[in-house]
């Protein structure tokens, strides 16, 4: 498994990269003090590419988790 903690952290960097792109993609004014805002009765539904930039956010912070998970147990299973 110790082979393996390179690729690991090789694949934790490029998904940490594009979790960052994608959070930077999403629209302004949608933060937590968006509902703070003079006009805060507005409710707006996220549509088309939007919501996917927004659901494969989600979908790349679990992995980000699951691989920063991944190469703390991986030196663990030394053989």
């Amino acid at each position: 498994m110790q082979a393996l903690l390179p690729y690991l952290q090789a694949a934790q960097i490029l998904v940490s990269i594009l979790l960052v792109a994608l959070i930077l993609m999403q629209a302004r004014g949608t933060g937590f003090a968006a509902g703070y805002a003079a006009d805060s009765s507005i409710h707006r539904t996220r549509r088309g590419v939007e919501r996917m930039v927004f659901q494969l956010t989600i979908v790349v912070g679990v992995v980000f988790v699951l691989l920063s998970i991944l190469s703390v147990l991986a030196p663990r299973f030394e053989a």
